[in-house]
């Protein structure tokens, strides 16, 4: 808006911007999973309980997702393309870890559908539910 001053990127969405450009040049050299697992064990608390129950959810009901990190956070992709990822809280100092899907995951429900929720525990009912839209994103 005229008169307001731009304020740019965040400190950590230049940091994500970075891990990004890592991302790339790691992703030739056949490390994904390699990389998802290092940034999965460097989260702490809840962050780490949930990506690490994303993961072996994702890794049991869509194994023909490939992991690899996207931003900084854990990505399972098919041809290159990530289809649904985990972003921790403390990432962008949110109050919930997210479960996100891009738009080559197979979500379609009518003209309006969830792309993306909020999981602060993990617990039988969510994890059950993961598993649903994770089954379902993957086709």
């Amino acid at each position: 808006m005229p008169g307001e001053k731009e304020t740019g990127f965040s400190e950590a969405e230049k940091a994500a911007m970075r891990e990004r450009s890592k991302e790339l040049r790691s992703r030739k050299e056949g490390k994904g999973l390699e990389d998802v697992l290092a940034r999965i064990s460097e989260m702490t608390g809840t962050d780490r309980e949930i990506a690490e129950t994303v993961h072996r959810i994702v890794t049991e009901v869509a194994p023909d997702l490939q992991p690899k990190t996207w931003y900084g956070m854990p990505g399972y992709a098919r041809d290159g393309k990530v289809v649904v990822f985990f972003q921790a809280s403390a990432k962008f100092g949110t109050r919930y870890s997210t479960l996100g899907f891009n738009d080559v995951a197979s979500l379609d429900d009518g003209d309006m559908w969830a792309t993306a929720y909020a999981i602060t525990a993990v617990t039988p009912a969510v994890e059950k539910e993961i598993a649903r839209l994770v089954k379902k994103a993957a086709g």
